[in-house]
């Protein structure tokens, strides 16, 4: 039988303060630590099924897992110790301490060594919004009462469900997108990782400033939309105001390569002639960004043009 790991990914929804959250983009890759239960139990070859406490979004098979080394920051409620607070968002003190009651600005904060790790599964993808319930997802787990963030469940329970609710077609453990599937000897890659600091609060202002948009593209789902910075985060290592935009993860990646940019002299997206064959991508050729960009956008943006292009 195939293991199945129902993980929970809420994102900018999260509500409790015990640590700053992941990067996670569900479609492609979800990320973890030492610190989450089960940590260690998960295998390439295994199931993920994505939730978000109120439904499925979509089930892969994981073809690797990178793992690494890192310092985590973790926070607790001062007098208790606990890290099951939510952020009041009208109200001061801005915590609550759902356990003992405690109202206070700040949390306790503690840096810890962490081994990270991050599931790569883009390749089997399907999206399973409206197919399964959090309610149906937790009684398929092994333990329907879990309150983990990582459960165990059999793959071949959590199929026949989502068999019964929309057909069949659901990724195959025993495939990979190019043929048979074959386990990697050793099962993991080891590699060290860098995080990058407050990644998740530069997000949710992006987020709160354009909301679900992808800056070039237009409305786009919360999932697919990716924090891009417009200059190299990997040398300045600090999140500029004005520095970034939302972007559809694909056109992410090309906008990283140089292939799309916005011309300096007319403010115009250019979409490189090498994808001049896929309409998805052409489409977007001299049309102007669906964001209102400010003056900080284009100056990072002129030199990003200039960087690829001249």
């Amino acid at each position: 039988m195939t293991t199945a790991w129902l993980v929970l990914a809420v994102g900018d929804a999260r509500q409790h303060g015990g640590n700053d959250g992941y990067d996670d983009n569900p479609s492609e890759h979800y990320s973890w630590d030492s610190t989450v239960p089960n940590s260690g139990q998960i295998a390439a070859g295994d199931v993920i099924a994505v939730w978000n406490k109120h439904e499925l979004i979509g089930v892969s098979v994981i073809e690797d897992i990178e793992t690494g080394q890192a310092e985590k920051a973790r926070y607790s409620c001062p007098q208790c110790s606990r890290a099951d607070f939510k952020r009041r968002t009208r109200l001061t003190p801005a915590w609550r301490c759902s356990q003992c009651g405690a109202l206070f600005d700040e949390p306790v904060q503690r840096i810890e060594p962490v081994t990270t790790y991050r599931s790569l599964h883009a390749a089997q993808w399907k999206d399973g919004r409206g197919t399964l319930t959090g309610r149906q997802l937790r009684a398929l787990c092994d333990s329907p009462n879990s309150q983990l963030s990582m459960r165990p469940a059999r793959w071949e329970k959590l199929r026949a469900a989502l068999e019964e609710a929309s057909g069949p077609g659901w990724p195959d453990p025993g495939e990979t997108g190019h043929g048979a599937w074959r386990p990697v000897r050793g099962g993991h890659r080891i590699v060290r990782t860098r995080t990058r600091n407050g990644q998740q609060g530069f997000r949710a202002q992006l987020l709160s400033e354009q909301g679900e948009n992808c800056a070039l593209s237009g409305p786009a789902p919360t999932a697919v939309l990716d924090a891009a910075h417009l200059y190299g985060y990997a040398e300045a290592e600090e999140h500029f105001e004005h520095g970034g935009l939302l972007l559809r993860s694909d056109l992410h990646r090309l906008f990283d390569r140089g292939q799309i940019g916005i011309r300096p002299d007319t403010g115009l997206i250019d979409v490189d002639a090498s994808l001049h064959g896929y309409p998805l991508y052409e489409q977007l050729h001299g049309r102007a960004p669906h964001a209102s960009l400010r003056p900080e956008h284009r100056s990072w943006l002129a030199a990003h043009w200039h960087e690829h292009r001249s």
